[in-house]
């Protein structure tokens, strides 16, 4: 063959070669997903759709469902949210069985009666489906994993920390919201067992209410009442600071209060003086390490550990700054400039 009969034949090697890649690139732009992708229903039941912290869980568990399907893309996950409005144990096991009818491929759930839900999780994994539990355990059930804290050593760490700022002396309360929770009971507990390492602190009761602000704070105020020498809250969740309405009825210094959570609602009490230490939980992530778990083990068919344990991050005046800038690294809104700026 002549040289330039070569040459020629050469370039229209390439060039047919880069229109084909051309136009392969243009056909992976303008179709994302190939036409076999499989889509994956991840039913989320937390305890109650007007709880801050599940709120947050929701926006990691769908965070992390759109990274995961822009990622693999063989796969679109969706999560199906079917928390109740308030919380009602009952509802949340209906919920489950109907997520199961429906065709749901895996269910994650933060149970708030375990003893009503333990029944509804093993149905639906005998059908089947797989569930996970998240923040609120069903240790007896079937369910293949848990992520969430550990509620006893939470328990311990609250009531450490208070003892610490009354001189571990003097009359305290606990603050214990819903009674029947898993979680909630093992936080008390903790709380109750810690104190045994402090004779001079009394623990005046355990003061139970709905989760939500507005019971938090009339429980609260029903006990000041009752007890105007107590010098402490040993609180296993921040539910009285989901509203500002406590910003207006208590002193600066004339409580110490020790609380889970340091959601951007709360931190106005932080800064106020109000509350001195939280026990931050990193919400977001009851959603995304939740729906991680679940794809690795239902797609992806990894082992995955039982028990997976949130770390808790401990949050007063000091290191506000760089909490509330990892709460908008999670995707938090609301947060107050000044705060991001310290």
């Amino acid at each position: 063959m002549k040289p330039r009969k070569l040459f020629y034949l050469i370039g229209f090697v390439c060039f047919l070669c880069l229109t084909t890649s051309c136009q392969d690139s243009t056909d992976e732009i303008v179709k994302d997903k190939p036409d076999d992708v499989k889509t994956i229903t991840i039913t989320m039941l937390a305890k109650s759709s007007s709880n801050p912290v599940f709120l947050s869980a929701r926006a990691g568990a769908e965070a992390t469902a759109r990274d995961l399907s822009d990622k693999n893309k063989k796969i679109d996950i969706k999560i199906d949210w079917r928390t109740p409005e308030i919380e009602n144990a009952e509802e949340q096991a209906e919920r489950i069985l109907s997520a199961v009818n429906d065709g749901s491929d895996a269910i994650i759930v933060s149970c708030s009666d375990d003893s009503i839900l333990t029944g509804a999780i093993n149905k639906a994994v005998d059908e089947g489906v797989p569930v996970m539990t998240f923040d609120s355990d069903a240790p007896n059930s079937k369910r293949f994993a848990y992520y969430g804290p550990n509620d006893v050593e939470i328990g311990e760490r609250v009531m450490t920390e208070l003892a610490a700022l009354i001189d571990e002396v003097g009359k305290v309360a606990v603050l214990g919201g819903n009674q029947k929770a898993p979680n909630l009971k093992k936080r008390v507990q903790g709380i109750r067992d810690a104190a045994g390492n402090y004779p001079q602190i009394e623990i005046v009761g355990e003061f139970y209410h709905a989760e939500n602000a507005t019971d938090a704070v009339a429980t609260m105020m029903k006990v000041h009442e009752a007890h105007p020498d107590l010098v402490g809250w040993a609180m296993v969740g921040g539910w009285p600071f989901f509203s500002d309405s406590l910003l207006n009825q208590l002193e600066p210094g004339q409580l110490k209060i020790v609380a889970v959570d340091a959601l951007p609602v709360q931190l106005p009490y932080i800064e106020q003086g109000i509350v001195n230490v939280f026990l931050g939980q990193p919400t977001f992530r009851l959603g995304e390490i939740s729906v991680r778990t679940v794809i690795d083990k239902i797609y992806f068919q990894k082992d995955v550990e039982e028990i997976n344990e949130m770390q808790l991050i401990r949050v007063w005046k000091d290191n506000l700054g760089g909490w509330s800038r990892q709460l908008r690294a999670w995707g938090y809104d609301g947060i107050p400039r000044k705060y991001l700026t310290m």
